[in-house]
């Protein structure tokens, strides 16, 4: 009789006993990936101070298309006398097609859409709207610019308080490039084009690594929207990358940004480490003339504008932000990072008294307001971890600037008074779900808040109490314009226990700063039938990040399968305090793989899991540790997952955008000292005895790779000499390679595949 599911109709590597799990499973999967993301708000005051109208920009997956489609919805904010808000929203939200970056005015009058160009020939262009109509539609050649940064991190695009001009971070203009046609060489470039010439590569530049592979440095830039003109900033040196441009309050001195050097701060000479998740890499503030101004006042014909330092005695300065009447300029700073040489760490905040004419002479005093916290009291404020602020994050005080951060393993919000230095958690204290800040509406906060598998939910916040000792802050819930999941979705999520449980380290020490001894934190998130269910331990990346608990799609997507989930942050993840933090560095793949265990052991021997059925998944950092774990407790895990690990530190290192990194990791703060591109026998040793391939010829639990072959963090080489060696020994193994994809999988087919294949995996492990 034939076989319904005949294999060799199946695609390559299917198990056929696992065909209608798969078909079940992606179906399922495809009803999460509907589900709509909130990304950034804004919200827009009027002449009616009962009256203001908010802008939410909102996401979600095309997986036909393989891209993220963005879209614009609109509400009206009607206030009344008791602090409530009824919020109406536009029927339909407006798709933007196109767009890399939506930038309001500060009036709320003018609105700039960036469209970034699509190949190497078109140009850039900058559309300026105004009430009902496209006021202005600037095209820049790339001869002028490339496109606009909208990564997050280098972008900075910048209204003057007039909006009359537009400050923003660009890819510098395309380098020329040696030139042959029939004679050789050509000495002399020509306007007009050549075909019987060619062009030649010319010397391989440095670049900020993982993302940035194809980009070309930021470079600042200041456009006229009514004339069009675009002028860029002169007398940056080429060794400045520059972002995060702002304007400065009417001076001689225009323009803020920050600006990350080419020297690292690990070698004498300079070369570019990769800087996505690095926050190691030194950088400060600046100020500089706007170039049309400069014009205007300079008498002399030099085009070369002076170039001021601003925080020379700080090793990194970012997010500048002015305070509302301009006496401060207030801003972040990972110096404790740069200093240690860790990729992320506790944070601090500072402030510039901003000299009321403008004139800087001489030297500004920096000062502190938020100092790094080392070592929390319980409880208590553990520092700040803030991966973003506002445009303007100012209340009306014009002195409470309101953001964003890691707190354990929860995200706040906290209130930052900076003339006192004051802060307040504002967001509720009485809650493991998650909050964000997503805008202001002058004294009041549009926020969300969700858990692991709880999908987000916006908030409107309203002060209620102050005193020197407390603040307490009020929360509307915000009718939801979205849809609700299917009922399918609504009906796996509905029924689970949610908790952040607080985990004793096992083994305390005295030579460990006392922070280090502080016990760290799991999220577990489990059905009706914990004990006799399946579980999977989470791991996050970096080392130095956080998995905090707000929604993910993924792992609701694995818990709507029927699983535990626990979700370890261990020693030396954001959000604990500086000690810590630095006390994994040079302890890798020992106390971070034995905090693991402790937390699985502390809820195994609360009966809160069935401890026969385990399995781990991980990426980065993640992976680094899942493939640890299988090693040395091999027992343990019937089941696992690695995306983009890290298996070999011998291997990674001279291959990797951060070989630092691993010099950092495997020494301690020593790994500054001793960082080299040609690391000695003795040193390869060191990491090849601190990586997971060590302990290979104990694995014995079936293992997928997830790996991208773009990847520059953790090149795809590290996971598949793992997977093969695993193969080698007879374990089972399944390796899916996606040739497009970078480091975090995250191209929307990339990542429902990841996520399909590792619940299937899972369920054929753990189902026995």
């Amino acid at each position: 009789m034939a076989s319904a599911h005949p294999s060799q109709g199946l695609p390559s590597g299917m198990d056929p006993s696992m065909v209608d799990e798969y078909a079940s499973q992606s179906k399922l999967l495809q009803e999460f990936v509907k589900i709509p993301s909130i990304g950034k708000a804004w919200v827009f005051t009027s002449k009616d101070e009962n009256a203001s109208r908010a802008m939410v920009s909102v996401s979600q997956s095309d997986l036909l298309a393989n891209k993220k489609r963005s879209f614009l919805l609109n509400a009206h904010i009607s206030k009344s006398s008791s602090k409530s808000a009824s919020f109406q929203w536009s029927p339909f939200p407006v798709e933007m097609t196109g767009v890399s970056a939506v930038v309001p005015s500060p009036s709320g009058e003018k609105l700039l859409l960036v469209r970034n160009a699509e190949d190497d020939e078109s140009p850039t262009k900058l559309e300026i709207w105004g009430p009902c109509q496209l006021e202005n539609e600037i095209h820049v050649a790339r001869s002028v610019h490339g496109s606009l940064y909208a990564d997050g991190w280098f972008e900075g695009i910048s209204w003057n308080q007039e909006e009359t001009l537009i400050a923003y971070v660009a890819e510098e203009p395309p380098q020329s490039k040696p030139e042959f046609n029939d004679s050789g060489y050509k000495k002399e470039g020509s306007s007009q084009k050549d075909y019987k010439s060619w062009k030649g590569q010319g010397d391989t530049e440095d670049n900020w690594g993982e993302t940035y592979c194809n980009k070309r440095i930021p470079a600042l830039f200041v456009a006229n929207i009514s004339s069009g003109e675009v002028r860029a900033l002169k007398g940056i040196p080429r060794s400045l990358s520059a972002g995060q441009v702002i304007w400065a309050p009417s001076s001689s001195y225009s323009l803020v940004f920050v600006a990350w050097s080419d020297d690292n701060g690990f070698q004498e000479t300079p070369r570019k480490l990769g800087i996505k998740y690095c926050y190691n890499r030194p950088c400060a503030l600046y100020a500089t003339a706007d170039p049309f101004k400069e014009e205007a006042d300079k008498p002399s014909s030099s085009n070369t504008a002076a170039l001021v330092k601003l925080t020379a005695d700080l090793s990194s300065a970012f997010f500048p932000r002015f305070s509302p009447d301009g006496k401060y300029l207030v801003f972040i700073s990972a110096s404790c990072a740069v200093d240690t040489g860790a990729h992320n760490a506790t944070n601090s905040m500072h402030k510039i008294d901003w000299p009321t004419d403008g004139k800087l002479e001489g030297s500004l005093g920096v000062s502190d307001v938020v100092p790094t916290v080392m070592c929390p009291q319980d409880g208590c404020f553990p520092g700040m971890y803030c991966s973003g602020i506002l445009r303007f994050p100012w209340l009306s005080d014009g002195r409470t600037m309101i953001l964003s951060s890691a707190w354990g393993s929860k995200e706040v919000i906290l209130s930052v008074n900076v003339a006192s230095g004051e802060v307040s958690r504002i967001s509720p204290q009485d809650s493991d779900y998650s909050w964000n800040v997503l805008a202001l509406d002058n004294n009041n906060i549009l926020a969300v808040s969700s858990s692991l598998v709880t999908l987000p939910q916006m908030y409107y916040g309203s002060e209620d109490s102050h005193t020197d000792k407390s603040c307490q802050w009020d929360w509307q819930e915000i009718p939801s314009p979205f849809p609700k999941p299917s009922d399918k979705v609504s009906s796996l999520l509905a029924d689970h226990k949610f908790s952040v449980i607080k985990i004793p380290v096992s083994n305390p020490s005295d030579k460990l700063p006392d922070g280090a001894n502080l016990p760290f934190e799991a999220i577990f998130v489990s059905g009706k039938d914990s004990a006799s269910s399946p579980t999977i331990v989470v791991l996050h990346g970096g080392p130095h990040s956080v998995y905090p608990s707000s929604y993910s799609r993924s792992l609701a997507f694995l818990y709507a399968l029927g699983y535990n989930l626990l979700v370890v942050n261990y020693r030396g993840s954001l959000g604990f305090g500086e000690e810590a933090l630095q006390s994994l560095p040079g302890n890798i793949g020992s106390q971070d793989v034995n905090d693991v265990l402790t937390a699985l052991d502390f809820v195994k021997k609360r009966g809160l899991i069935d401890a026969s059925r385990v399995a781990v998944v991980g990426g980065s950092h993640g992976g680094f540790l899942t493939t640890h774990l299988i090693g040395q407790a091999p027992e343990t895990f019937v089941a696992a997952a690695a995306r983009n690990p890290v298996c070999n530190l011998q291997l990674m290192v001279g291959t990797t955008d951060i070989p630092d990194w691993c010099f950092l990791e495997v020494y301690g703060k020593e790994g500054k000292n001793c960082f080299t591109e040609s690391p000695l026998a003795d040193t390869l040793t060191q990491f090849y005895q601190k990586s997971p391939i060590s302990h290979i010829s104990k694995v014995k639990t079936p293992t997928l790779f997830l790996l991208g072959a773009k990847d520059l963090r953790v090149p795809v080489s590290n996971g598949l000499q793992y997977a093969r060696a695993l193969k080698e020994r007879g374990v089972d193994t399944k390796t899916i390679v996606f040739p497009e994809d970078i480091h975090g999988l995250d191209k929307p087919q990339s990542d429902f595949e990841s996520f399909l294949n590792i619940g299937v995996w899972f369920k054929k492990y753990m189902s026995k």
